[in-house]
């Protein structure tokens, strides 16, 4: 089964409280940009960390190019 831009944010989405989540790919390289209150306080590296954890090992076995945007609600809305 391919991987898609949905699955993709399924999987984020019940691994990571988010205000706002958009994927997009095309089957093998895929972008998202993540708004959480989780990473308040976090470095990049921290917050991607979080997001890895989130999707587990689909980043090692599907996933195989994800870019990341990760930013607090209060980041998103300036």
């Amino acid at each position: 089964m391919a991987t898609t831009p949905e699955l993709i944010h399924g999987y984020i989405k019940a691994g990571l409280e988010t205000t706002h989540l958009e994927v997009e790919g095309d089957g093998q390289h895929f972008s998202a940009v993540i708004v959480s209150p989780a990473f308040a306080g976090k470095s990049r590296i921290q917050r991607h960390q979080i997001v890895y954890a989130a999707l587990g090992d689909r980043m090692r076995e599907e996933i195989h190019a994800l870019s990341m945007k990760t930013l607090t609600p209060d980041e998103y809305q300036g």
